[in-house]
């Protein structure tokens, strides 16, 4: 088992804890983290690789996590290495993650 600190509006951290090889945006669902912004909860693709709405900042336990993918690498380019798309990120052990980073 993992666990998965989402922290959300820079203050407050909400815990859950998460099997082996978990979804991030799966697990944020399941326990109403909104990591959408505006657009994104009426514009999203669903999960499935598509849109880069659902973006995260890795702020501990990057190791933890499943390698980016080919579309990360295309859609974050310009972002810090520490972005992720939840939506593409598989758990692997402890992580904290900061939600719509600016």
């Amino acid at each position: 088992m993992s666990s998965i600190d989402f922290v959300v509006d820079n203050d407050k951290t909400i815990s859950v804890v998460a099997a082996q090889g978990a979804n991030l945006r799966v697990k944020a669902i399941e326990n109403q983290v909104d990591i959408y912004k505006f657009m994104g909860k009426m514009m999203n693709c669903g999960g499935y690789g598509q849109c880069g709405l659902c973006l995260v900042d890795v702020v501990e336990g990057g190791e933890n996590l499943s390698p980016r993918t080919d579309f990360e690498n295309r859609k974050l380019k310009k972002k810090p290495d520490s972005y992720r798309l939840a939506c593409q990120t598989m758990v692997n052990g402890p992580v904290k993650v900061r939600v719509k980073p600016d």
